[in-house]
Formats: C-alpha cells, sequence, structure tokens
C-alpha cells in the first residue's frame, strides 16, 4: 500500500543524499580532510531542511530526531573518500549532485509547508528556503561565493520553478509520484542547462556591465553631469 509520508522521507533522504556528495566534493576539492568531508556534506545536506522544520514549528528537526538522516552524509563522504581520485577531472559533478538535491528539496520543503497549513505563497518561499539554504552555509563554510549569489549561476530560479509547480499541483488535486519526477526532471535540467550554457539574470541595477561592475556606465554618467 503507498504511503504518502514514507515516500516524502524517502524523497528527503534522496535529495539529502545529492547534496551530501556536492558538499564531500567540495571539501576534497578544497582538500578538507575527512572529518571536513563529513562536516561540509552535513552541514549542505541537513540545514536547509532544519531550517524548513525549525520555521513550520513542527518540534525537533527530522535531521535529530530520525537518525536515518545521518547516514546520507556518511555515506556520501566515504564514497567521495574512496572513489574521488578517479572522478576528480570531472567538476561538473559538483554541479550535477547539487541540482539533483535541489530539484528534490524544492518539492519536499513545499510538500512539508503545505502539509502544516501554510499558505501556497508561504509554501513556495519556504520549498525555495529549504531548497538553497544549506548550499548556502556550505558555500560560506567553504570560503566560496555562494551560488544563490554568484551572477554568472541560475539557483533560485530552478527552485523557484520547482516550488511554484509542486504548489499548483497539490492545490488541483494532481501530485503524485509521476508528477513529482517530472517536476524533479524539469528543475534538475533547467539548472544544469543553466549551468551548462551560462543563462544570467540582469544584475540589480539597469544597463550595469557585468565586467568591471557598472564602471562604464558610471563613467557615462559623470561625462553627461559635467556636460550640463
Amino acid at each position: 500500500m503507498f504511503s504518502f509520508d514514507l515516500a516524502l522521507v524517502w524523497l528527503d533522504l534522496a535529495g539529502v543524499f545529492f547534496f551530501a556528495v556536492s558538499g564531500s566534493l567540495l571539501a576534497a576539492r578544497k582538500q578538507f580532510d575527512i572529518i571536513g568531508s563529513l562536516l561540509l556534506a552535513s552541514l549542505v545536506a541537513l540545514g536547509g531542511g532544519v531550517i524548513r522544520d525549525i520555521i513550520i514549528g513542527t518540534g525537533i528537526p527530522a535531521a535529530f530526531s530520525n537518525p536515518v538522516y545521518l547516514l546520507p552524509p556518511v555515506l556520501a563522504a566515504g564514497l567521495v573518500y574512496f572513489l574521488f581520485f578517479s572522478v576528480q577531472r570531472f567538476t561538473s559533478l559538483l554541479t550535477l549532485f547539487d541540482a539533483g538535491g535541489l530539484a528534490l528539496f524544492c518539492i519536499t520543503g513545499t510538500i512539508k509547508a503545505l502539509v502544516a497549513g501554510l499558505n501556497p505563497v508561504a509554501a513556495v518561499l519556504l520549498g525555495v528556503t529549504t531548497a538553497v539554504g544549506g548550499g548556502v552555509l556550505r558555500d560560506i563554510t567553504a570560503n566560496e561565493v555562494p551560488s544563490l549569489f554568484n551572477d554568472r549561476d541560475l539557483y533560485a530560479l530552478p527552485a523557484f520553478l520547482g516550488a511554484a509547480l509542486t504548489a499548483w499541483l497539490w492545490h488541483s488535486g494532481t501530485f503524485n509520484g509521476a508528477s513529482a519526477g517530472l517536476v524533479a526532471a524539469a528543475v534538475f535540467l533547467f539548472r544544469v542547462a543553466a549551468w551548462h550554457y551560462g543563462w544570467r539574470v540582469p544584475l540589480a541595477v539597469r544597463g550595469w556591465y557585468r565586467t568591471g561592475q557598472g564602471t562604464k556606465v558610471k563613467v557615462r554618467q559623470r561625462k553627461k553631469f559635467r556636460r550640463s
């Protein structure tokens, strides 16, 4: 018999594993030791879920109340420890695993928020927070520019897409395993395609150039002011 709660846990655990691998891969690239790899994997894998559970107020976060959530980070750190030497040339692996975690967490975060009684807008925002929260903690800890704030990387938009689609499917009564899989695939492909083709969003100020952070625009503005 199909159990929705059990399926949600498995989706959550899959997202935890994907994010954990991305954390361990980054730790390996930064030449952290095995303890640092395990801690970074745990931080990125569990951070978003902990933030979600605290905001919802469902009690002790699942990462601390259910020991099974600790297994994926341990498994990820072990796999990277034994296999990274043979895959270290493929730096795209970090992005691929990160995209997998992002795709699953934006779904589970949104669903858990809806089940807790949040309105669709709040549920979407919490789904995005769940998806990007761990990655931000990972990058800051590893002294990297967080993907969320990298103007050369689309990170939040794929999560918004997945969370919005999930909320719409939920309220239309068509959310199930198949539709969840399609949403996850769409988010994953969007994230990977954006990374591969270098898709970008506009900067915070209209007309500014990415190279030089708007220096050319500022120079033109100063010259115009002097002429006037």
